[in-house]
């Protein structure tokens, strides 16, 4: 039995959400503890897919508790939809938990995420535009509105007077766009902490009660290690931190209370939005890439730029995370390829390295070098133990296994949840050599 953080060791849609639906299996509680709309699950579940951007994957199983954590942003006009979609699916919500704490997405910062970025021009970050960074913004600046602000009319006029002011100038005189009406905002906002009253609880006092039961926590990341504020390519980030010890602040719980951490990597990588991507490919073989895996983000739609695997930076995210292990996802995408390239360091400035340089500046001039390792030109979508798998494939994670220098718990095959090879349960499994090079 184990408390377990599941991460995204990339730059997140790393195929989380299908694993912390595998791992929720022996889980008493899920922790969604950062980030808000921005994220993306897609989970399959019987031919049904489902999408989710706030609600933990977890509610999928009937006894399983899932908290909306303290370092959360909520949208809840998105989180009421997310649950009709659920109830519609004909799934108990019963389990589903908000912290009391965690901060609103409201109006005024859907539009200023939205006309700031417009403002940016060439050099936009490439935000997905629901708010996220001026409700953190807010937050930072003791200005923002929290869940127990919607179930007070008193409450909540008071709190939204100085920050709507202050929103109301900014759009009518640096963007141009008409000001809010804070009576519409009071009446909708009272009207959502209504209908999430149910679901409102003290996020610590719930996680520490089922601490001292002894119940196996699992919490859960939005975005991944290289869009961490503070670790990840800095201002092609998101405004929270999604590595692991984003989830001692995001849930309020001590690092003592952390057994293991498994980081979520793809057989390749990809990224969304602006920013620099070393491995990055063009033509047929990034299109072949994005066509088979499906890589168009779940939040936003856009697109997902595809390139070959990482080691640089998946070492780099072993080390801030501390990784016990890995999940490798979408090994089936890399099926039909005779040769495939992984990147084991970076030329810069004419020199080797093997580390991620903290600059941007410097990230944007590195050069990948890279190792070629045969394919095994054959599907590996029905393969359910290691055995199964193609020698050239097992090859392959071997060798992923000895760059990252941490072993491979759990390989992903295809989005349903048959399609996986599970070598260790990291929550019920005991603590041993997995797949290792």
């Amino acid at each position: 039995m184990a408390n377990v953080v599941v991460i995204g060791a990339q730059w997140g849609d790393e195929g989380k959400g299908k694993i912390t639906d595998l791992l929720s299996r022996s889980a008493d509680v899920v922790v969604r503890y950062q980030g808000g709309v921005n994220a993306g699950h897609t989970i399959v579940v019987e031919d049904k897919v489902l999408k989710l951007h706030l609600i933990p994957s977890g509610i999928l199983y009937p006894d399983t508790i899932c908290l909306i954590g303290s370092g959360t942003v909520v949208d809840p006009k998105v989180m009421i939809k997310e649950i009709k979609m659920l109830e519609d699916n004909d799934i108990d919500i019963s389990g589903l938990k908000l912290a009391s704490t965690a901060h609103v997405t409201m109006p005024y910062h859907r539009l200023l995420d939205l006309a700031m970025e417009q403002k940016r021009g060439n050099q936009k970050i490439g935000t997905t535009g629901r708010g996220i960074g001026p409700t953190y913004a807010d937050k930072s600046q003791r200005n923002g509105i929290r869940i127990i602000d919607l179930l007070s009319r008193e409450k909540l006029q008071e709190r939204l007077k100085v920050p709507l002011a202050e929103k109301n100038g900014l759009l009518q005189k640096i963007y141009g766009i008409e000001p809010l009406i804070i009576d519409e905002i009071i009446e909708e906002y009272l009207d959502y902490g209504k209908q999430l009253k149910k679901h409102i609880v003290d996020c610590n006092r719930t996680i520490h009660q089922a601490a001292r039961k002894k119940k196996n926590i699992l919490f859960e990341g939005a975005q991944g290690t290289l869009l961490d504020l503070d670790h990840g390519t800095y201002p092609y980030v998101t405004s929270s931190n999604p590595v692991s010890g984003g989830a001692c602040i995001g849930a309020g719980v001590g690092p003592t209370l952390i057994d293991r951490v498994i980081g979520v990597a793809k057989a390749y990588t990809t990224r969304v939005g602006e920013g620099p991507f070393p491995t990055e490919l063009k033509g047929s073989i990034n299109d072949q890439l994005c066509d088979r895996g499906g890589e168009f983000g779940t939040t936003t739609g856009r697109r997902r730029r595809c390139g070959w695997f990482d080691g640089v930076i998946g070492k780099y995210a072993v080390e801030v995370n501390g990784l016990d292990c890995l999940a490798i996802t979408k090994l089936d995408v890399l099926d039909e390829l005779e040769e495939i390239e992984i990147c084991v360091a970076y030329e810069l400035n004419g020199k080797r390295i093997d580390y991620f340089p903290s600059s941007v500046e410097d990230f944007e001039k590195c050069t990948p070098i890279f190792k070629k390792l045969p394919g095994w030109k054959c599907s590996t979508e029905n393969c359910r133990r290691l055995e199964d798998l193609p020698p050239a494939a097992m090859s392959y994670l071997r060798f992923l296994a000895e760059l990252m220098e941490v072993p491979i718990a759990i390989v992903s095959l295809g989005a349903n949840r048959d399609q996986t090879i599970v070598i260790e349960d990291p929550i019920h499994g005991p603590k041993r050599a997995l797949l290792n090079s």
